[in-house]
């Protein structure tokens, strides 16, 4: 079998968006939430550090989703501590999901507590105004995002939790949001010397597509050097997604470039969000870059499930 070939063209401006960008004074920009609005802008839901460390959203909108950010001037949604004590140390890495059901967008976010980050849900029709709907998976649980429709008449939680046997992704269904059960295991963390040996966890939400649901997740391999996050791909069954179809044994997309290297947390990828662009096979990866800056690159759908084809296999 050949070696792993990066799936992943970076774009050539990057980084896209950095904290010199923002109309108030902030640390670092990075880990953005991803959606292409009805008007065909591109929305990004950006995780937003300030000098206290805390992080909070902040929306940048582009008509080509490339440069021309239009950046709200104040923050898009803030913490709440005194309201949701789970928020008490900031709200971090959102993931966005269009809900037809609903006619909102489902935002997944990470919620960080005394108790640690755990998972928590808000709605909203235009990223201005916002239905917390708090808590929904207790710490220590992140790396969330939901599935577009309901799955046996539940709506589907993809998450990470710390679990005594590791950090595994699993998915988690509710009859209204609010209450979750029916836990099941989707992705192992593997173990020994492989690059995904210590952590996983999902990337952007999951793409539908005609042969199953399209995962990017994230691997940590703990080094003497410190941990180095790269991508990998998975396939899920369409109408069963807690059932792994394939996934690749080597990653696909891992930091090369200077700012991918080098920043506040080095050596760390992390998307959070794509958009499809109108050929439905274009996509647009942003990504959080050494947890500093934004950065695009863009991939072919059918490209990735070609390489999943080549690099991958059915879990035992």
């Amino acid at each position: 079998m050949s070696g792993p070939t990066s799936l992943l063209v970076r774009h050539p401006n990057n980084p896209i968006l950095s904290a010199s960008d923002w109309p108030y004074p902030v640390h670092t920009v990075f880990n953005p939430g991803a959606v292409r609005l009805k008007d065909h802008t591109t929305l990004l839901l950006c995780r937003v550090e300030d000098f206290r460390g805390h992080s909070h959203l902040c929306a940048a909108r582009s008509r080509n989703g490339i440069d021309g950010w239009q950046i709200d001037d104040t923050p898009t949604l803030s913490p709440m501590p005194g309201e949701y004590t789970e928020e008490l140390w900031g709200i971090e890495d959102p993931r966005i999901t269009w809900m037809p059901e609903l006619g909102r967008y489902a935002v997944a976010y990470t919620a960080f507590s005394k108790a640690g980050p755990g998972v928590a849900l808000a709605l909203t029709e235009d990223f201005r105004t916002f239905e917390r709907l708090g808590l929904v998976m207790q710490p220590d649980d992140k790396d969330a995002a939901m599935l577009p429709r309901r799955v046996d008449g539940h709506f589907a939680l993809v998450h990470r939790p710390m679990h005594e046997s590791g950090a595994h992704i699993w998915m988690s269904f509710s009859p209204d949001l609010r209450n979750w059960g029916g836990h099941k295991l989707v992705l192992l963390a593997r173990k020994g010397a492989w690059w995904d040996a210590n952590k996983v966890g999902l990337s952007p939400p999951l793409i539908e597509t005609p042969r199953g649901w399209l995962m990017i997740y994230h691997g940590v391999r703990h080094t003497a050097a410190g941990s180095l996050y790269r991508l990998g791909l998975a396939l899920l069954d369409l109408e069963q997604p807690t059932k792994c179809l394939l996934r690749g044994d080597p990653w696909m997309f891992g930091p090369e470039a200077q700012y991918e290297r080098e920043g506040d947390v080095g050596y760390v990828v992390f998307p959070c969000g794509y958009v499809i662009e109108d050929d439905g096979d274009t996509v647009r990866l942003y990504y959080g870059a050494s947890d500093t800056c934004i950065a695009l690159a863009t991939a072919s759908l059918s490209a990735m499930l070609a390489w999943l084809d080549e690099h991958g296999r059915a879990p035992a």
